[in-house]
């Protein structure tokens, strides 16, 4: 695990991983483009996400297998190929079914990339580092999205669709030719992957992995803190402040930018967290969880549209929900054997982007109803309507709640059995503040002793 050559591998990843997300957030930020592009309603177009996530959600599991056996670099490349290709179509498409052939072919290579780049991270790095590094890895891919709020947002108003959807197209190829030229899958002197397993050994892994508790753990950690950031972003974001709220682009552009700056700040502190604290990941998960379903709370029951500093918390605190999401992945990793972490990676990744495109898809249901019903006064996207069909995000934090509660008790059944017991937190908060005041009182003692 040489350090130079490792960076320079993670760097490679992450790059690819960073043009994944600007491939995948790219519609987000062109949705009302699209509807006037592609003459569609409020449900249809939120069908072009709802369907890249449904095939990049339902990729999850057969990726993690597949880069067990195939291992990284071959799967990113091919990730990087099948989006360029989306992009370029999606770019020439001028009706929703072209047009959602191409965020399919998006959502394929986008399921190909994130689960073969985490599975990088353990094999190039210390155990003691991978946490932070992972962390890094979700952070550093969040510029991605900045690519799509900033400088693909500025082409797509002044150039035009074809030629922005063409320029994202241009960054795949030059991801496949980066990760041929300089990734590897594994270091030097490092064991070769083990011969390609037949079906039934495959669903020997699988079945192993979902079993344990800790994957399942991983699995609504990662559904209950994730998705609202992700509807946010890469769907209902834009319009919600732009038509609900009443924002100017260039202020939606700083909001979305600020989105991402958070994330990428909050990273490493969740990272050096996780590697300090690994018996508390989930109480930190429902933590982020209760602050996403009170900011929501806020925004939506004011009985006006909501001052810009309350905008501002709460693109704050969806932004934290993907860093919070990474501590899934942490999950899958220490409660799986080596062989299985990319089978394990992604079935947790499931989690966050099956929540979110049934969000998506019903806000846009629901708004496109009360549209037809007459409830918002033929203003599709206005800011009543959009109150009552963003609130289905509360159903989706409880049952998130509910099953982590649930899967948590037998995760820590399970420690308890292997002698690991994890006490209840305030009884260790109590336990960590008495200890510090027993110190205290160890260093006056000595220095009263020590005084002449």
């Amino acid at each position: 695990m040489n350090a130079p050559r490792a960076w320079l591998i993670w760097t490679i990843g992450v790059l690819a991983y960073l043009v994944a997300v600007a491939q995948r957030t790219s519609f987000g930020v062109s949705g009302l483009e699209a509807t006037e592009r592609f003459h569609a309603s409020a449900a249809a177009i939120s069908f072009f996400t709802v369907l890249q996530l449904l095939v990049y959600a339902g990729l999850q599991i057969p990726v993690g297998l597949l880069v067990d056996r195939f291992g990284s670099r071959a799967m990113i490349a091919s990730g990087a190929v099948l989006m360029g290709l989306g992009q370029f179509q999606l770019a020439y498409a001028d009706a929703v079914p072209a047009g959602v052939l191409g965020r399919v072919l998006v959502g394929a290579g986008d399921a190909m990339t994130f689960v073969s780049v985490i599975r990088l991270v353990p094999i190039w790095f210390a155990p003691a580092r991978v946490p932070l590094v992972t962390q890094l890895t979700g952070m550093s891919g969040q510029l991605g999205q900045l690519i799509s709020v900033v400088p693909f947002a500025l082409v797509l108003h002044s150039a035009g669709w074809n030629t922005a959807f063409l320029a994202l197209s241009s960054l795949s190829a030059l991801a496949v030719v980066l990760v041929l030229a300089l990734l590897r899958d594994v270091p030097p002197g490092h064991p070769p992957r083990e011969n390609a397993q037949g079906l039934r050994a495959t669903g020997v892994t699988l079945a192993r992995a979902w079993r344990q508790p800790g994957t399942r753990l991983g699995l609504w950690c990662h559904f209950t803190v994730q998705f609202s950031g992700n509807v946010f972003a890469m769907s209902w974001g834009y319009p919600f402040l732009v038509s609900a709220q009443g924002l100017n682009p260039a202020t939606v552009s700083a909001l979305m930018g600020l989105f991402v700056v958070t994330s990428i700040l909050v990273g490493p502190l969740f990272g050096t967290f996780v590697a300090r604290h690994p018996m508390r990941r989930s109480a930190m998960v429902l933590l982020i969880t209760a602050a996403t379903a009170l900011a929501w709370a806020a925004v939506l029951l004011l009985p006006s549209k909501a001052p810009l500093w309350l905008l501002a918390l709460l693109v704050v605190t969806l932004a934290i929900g993907g860093p919070g999401s990474m501590i899934g992945f942490d999950f899958a990793r220490t409660f799986n054997p080596s062989h299985r972490i990319g089978t394990a990676t992604g079935i947790v990744n499931v989690g966050g982007f099956v929540a979110a495109l049934l969000t998506i898809y019903l806000v846009g249901l629901i708004l496109d109803l009360l549209h037809t019903s007459g409830y918002s006064g033929g203003e599709l996207y206005g800011l009543a309507s959009f109150r009552i069909a963003l609130s289905v995000q509360f159903l989706f934090l409880l049952v998130g709640t509910v099953l982590i509660l649930m899967t948590r008790r037998k995760v820590r059944r399970q420690m308890a059995a292997q002698g690991v017991h994890v006490p209840p937190l305030l009884v260790s908060l109590a336990n960590q503040r008495r200890r510090r005041v027993e110190l205290r009182r160890e260093r006056l003692a000595k220095q009263r002793s020590s005084t002449p």
